[in-house]
């Protein structure tokens, strides 16, 4: 019975507007190459502009951008290697069978020693094996075009395709640390282990073709969150929630919301309208962003900057809603603390208002979740 079910999938179930996302990629994807690529001109054959391999490498860049195999590195420089290697071996070996057969095993090992594996080169190197008159009128002259120049717009356009459709390609780069970039906190989903350790953790399982240290650094954090959820129990944000609120409307100059952070000592300060309808929040960090903003786009420095912006002598005061952050995350006296774990996850996110019906009745903040996360440490719990 475990043979039998071993044959069945084993990737998980997508939705049909992923599979309709991928395909339409792919779609546009070739479709555009193929105006690059092909000549209406053209003494040779199709398939040596627009080749077979380049679907292959569609479906990886365009289905499953995540993956190490492919991205821009391993599809535009494991497509290359190989077909270098095959038209090499197309010049060097006459024997049908043994010049495919070395093609492919070759361009296998010269990816992997290049660092660049990507599947559907084997095909690449295959094309050029099975096409020795075609190589002959082409030679080396295959691996730039239509080869490389193929991939890199195929890339460029998975690119541009995953940002407009809320994906991220390329997605390989593992950030530096906080303190290497002059940040006090890490950055949301930072792993303990360092990158080296994780590198090491992914090759002694042999899965470093398959999964990336930048993928395996989130299922690390999002284990964590989720052990950390199903720890807090019953705990709401109703139970922690600061219920003693300071706000300001709208209107509010800047130059009061300052000092209402200087008197309080709050990192954040709920924007509401009438019947404390709640419209958006400010965080510190907006202040400071605001400023560094118009001293960019004023050429001055950032303190002259900022000191301009709580300007009370201003004709026209910059206001509170003019900097709120109306896009954050929420929550209700119902949420659950575990849930309250991945908001906080965002360095940027330093408190989370509580809403009822519109209205806001509490603010969480990090200490709140913090002091709670700890009497529950206390507890044993």
């Amino acid at each position: 019975m475990n043979f039998f079910r071993s044959l069945g999938p084993a990737i998980a179930h997508a939705s049909p507007r992923e599979a309709l996302r991928a395909g339409a990629g792919a779609l546009v994807g070739l479709g555009v190459a193929g105006l690059f690529l092909l000549s209406p001109n053209a003494d040779l054959d199709l398939g040596l502009y627009l080749i077979a391999p380049f679907g292959a490498t569609s479906v990886l860049i365009f289905a499953v951008p995540n993956s190490p195999l492919a991205q821009p590195w391993s599809a535009i420089v494991g497509n290359t290697v190989a077909a270098l290697v095959g038209v090499a071996t197309c010049m060097l070996v006459a024997e049908p069978t043994l010049r495919i057969a070395m093609a492919v095993g070759l361009a296998v090992a010269a990816t992997i020693l290049c660092r660049a594996v990507h599947p559907p080169a084997g095909a690449v190197a295959m094309t050029a094996a099975m096409s020795p008159s075609a190589i002959d009128h082409l030679g080396f002259w295959f691996a730039l075009m239509p080869v490389a120049a193929g991939t890199i717009v195929l890339v460029a356009i998975a690119a541009v395709y995953a940002h407009l459709t809320g994906r991220h390609y390329p997605f390989r780069q593992f950030e530096a640390p906080a303190a290497a970039r002059g940040e006090d906190r890490k950055p949301a989903g930072w792993p303990i282990l360092s990158e080296e350790a994780l590198t090491g953790l992914l090759e002694r399982n042999r899965q470093s073709f398959n999964l990336g240290v930048e993928d395996l650094a989130r299922l690390i954090s999002a284990a964590e969150l989720q052990v950390a959820a199903q720890r807090t129990g019953e705990l709401s944000a109703s139970d922690i929630m600061s219920r003693t609120l300071v706000t300001v409307d709208p209107a509010t100059p800047l130059a009061q919301v300052a000092d209402l952070f200087r008197q309080y000592r709050f990192a954040s300060l709920p924007v509401v309208g009438k019947g404390d309808r709640y419209l958006g929040v400010i965080f510190q960090i907006n202040l400071i962003s605001r400023a560094r903003e118009d001293a960019l786009r004023l050429e001055r420095n950032f303190l002259p900057a900022f000191g301009r912006l709580l300007d009370r002598s201003r004709n026209k005061p910059v206001l509170a809603g003019d900097i709120m952050n109306v896009a954050g995350p929420r929550a209700t006296t119902q949420t659950p603390i575990g849930a309250l774990l991945p908001m906080m996850a965002d360095k940027d996110v330093d408190a989370v208002p509580v809403l009822e019906r519109g209205r806001i009745v509490g603010i969480v903040t990090r200490t709140d979740l913090v002091v709670a996360l700890a009497h529950l440490v206390i507890r044993g719990e």
